[in-house]
């Protein structure tokens, strides 16, 4: 299973361990578990504090435990093989089982150990998801904190029965104590605070106890992040208020495009740029979300930003990078259907859908991608473009159209999507030339039509927006409102591009710089009057 490299980088992890570990298989004649049989072989024989069973009467097959030896109370199970993106959470569960302490706040962690209850958590991944594994790492860490807490981690493409039982069709899906709990991607302070009514009033007090930044930042993607080196790099007093660090990194696979590094996934890049920020004396307050901007009454005054939680954060610079978020269709059945056969994330849900007839809405790159993805995967894709052709990059057009199991409609409306009540069956596609409409038998609909910019919250403020809620801004990424700053998906800047943001980011930072050393602040102008 494991290649003579990652056995080596697997043994060298292992060195960490400072107690003993017991791998439980419980295993059938199938051929994946012979693989799984194998694969825990292999751990096994890294590190003589790992020792193998394969004697577990779990019903699920092939599946194995990862236990404490010292405290079998705290396990955590894999049922299925944990590879692809999640090999480095099998990794991190091995690591922690054998006590080597997690890289997450202490806060988190006491908070992990406080609760009370059983939690009995199941999760379904699939082994392309890269929103998977933060799902995986963040239940397998609270079931080796807190002996009440138990996490079992299913890869629906070998348990495809399962699923279609539970009408999971989409991933991450946990459920707690058998009961749907959430259908996504979350972190662990997230998951926590469904779990910890408390959790909320604790960020919002901290928050609120936190001095006024001469920059704060409002959004965590490639664009804030850049600010905040920026200025930071500049001496001034820096915060990061971000909802999701990585922003819509998190959900990117492959990029191919950035300069200077040929590949790279949205996840890797995520952990760069927080690496990065972590270098300077940024303080990065993640889950944190905007809902009310209050401008300075008087240039060089405090900008006040509201929280989602109730807590305010001031500043007396802001740079607003809160990116954008997948479009949606609007048309009946796509709300409805939602995680039940309506789906944003091709590399995340497609392997849901193996064998089956699904559709991709848009024709950008984004969409011809997913379908020439998707294609691999499931038995017949429909791509349907609103426009007369489609607007891929030609070489990406070049390659779907020699695929056999892909038909193409442009100059195509979606007017409706179709279901049972349960699960999507269909939608309506229209011909925008004839009227003619068309019901097209399928189970699986991918939307990728674009982007709409994060600024609902700013409509009241002052701010100037395009018709499209774009944040306006100028050469210098300064907006109307003096102080105010902006970067990034959510402005009028042309090319939603990763390289485009970072660059808007450093624009904004360095803008943000030019307006605090030009300007007094309200205090020393009224000492010197």
């Amino acid at each position: 299973m494991l290649d003579a490299a990652m056995q080596a980088q697997l043994k060298q992890y292992l060195g960490n361990l400072r107690e003993g570990i017991e791998l439980v298989a419980s295993l059938d004649d199938s051929e994946k578990s012979r693989q799984t049989r194998a694969l825990i072989e292999q751990i096994a024989a890294q590190h003589d504090l790992v020792s193998a069973q394969f004697d577990g009467t779990d019903d699920r097959k092939p599946s194995f435990v990862i236990r404490r030896a010292s405290d079998p109370a705290k396990w955590v199970r894999f049922a299925g093989l944990p590879m692809g993106h999640e090999f480095t959470s099998l990794v991190l569960a091995l690591l922690w089982a054998g006590g080597h302490p997690p890289k997450v706040d202490a806060d988190l962690i006491e908070q992990v150990r406080a609760l009370e209850g059983d939690f009995n958590f199941e999760m379904f991944f699939s082994l392309s998801c890269h929103n998977c594994p933060d799902v995986v790492q963040a239940l397998t860490l609270m079931a080796f904190e807190n002996p009440r807490i138990t996490a079992t981690l299913i890869e629906g493409g070998t348990f495809q029965d399962e699923v279609e039982r539970r009408d999971i069709m989409a991933v991450p899906a946990t459920f707690l104590n058998g009961e749907p709990f959430y259908n996504g991607k979350m972190e662990l302070a997230e998951i926590l605070s469904k779990l910890d009514v408390n959790a909320d009033a604790r960020a919002a007090e901290k928050l609120a106890a936190k001095a006024p930044f001469e920059v704060l930042v409002v959004g965590g993607g490639p664009a804030g992040a850049a600010a905040a080196v920026y200025t930071a790099r500049k001496g001034f007093s820096t915060g990061i208020a971000a909802e999701r660090f990585g922003g819509q990194l998190m959900d990117t696979l492959g990029i191919e495009n950035l300069p200077g590094t040929s590949y790279t996934e949205g996840p890797k890049l995520t952990d760069s740029l927080k690496a990065h920020v972590g270098e300077y004396e940024i303080d990065l307050m993640d889950l944190a979300r905007a809902v009310e901007l209050k401008p300075a009454k008087e240039t060089g005054g405090y900008h006040e930003v509201v929280m989602a939680n109730g807590a305010s954060l001031k500043a007396r610079s802001l740079v607003l990078s809160t990116g954008a978020r997948w479009r949606n269709l609007g048309v009946p059945g796509e709300a409805e259907y939602r995680n039940k056969g309506v789906a944003y994330c091709p590399h995340c849900d497609g392997p849901l859908f193996k064998g089956k007839r699904i559709a991709v809405i848009g024709g950008g790159n984004s969409g011809v991608e997913a379908a020439i993805d998707l294609a691999k995967i499931v038995g017949h894709v429909t791509l349907i473009e609103f426009d007369t052709k489609l607007r891929a990059d030609e070489v990406l057009q070049r390659k779907l159209r020699s695929i056999p199991n892909v038909e193409i409609i442009t100059n195509g409306q979606t007017t409706e999507v179709l279901g049972d009540g349960t699960r999507v069956n269909g939608l309506v596609v229209k011909d925008r030339a004839s009227g003619d409409e068309r019901r097209i038998t399928l189970e699986g609909v991918f939307i990728q039509i674009g982007l709409v910019p994060n600024t609902e919250w700013l409509r009241e403020t002052g701010l100037e927006l395009s018709k499209f809620g774009e944040i306006i801004i100028d050469d210098h990424g300064a907006t109307n409102l003096p102080g105010i700053y902006a970067a990034g998906d959510c402005t009028t800047v042309p090319h939603k591009q990763i390289v485009v943001a970072m660059g808007e980011g450093a624009k904004a930072g360095l803008g943000a710089f030019d307006f605090l050393i030009r300007n007094e602040p309200v205090e020393a102008i009224a000492e010197a009057a």
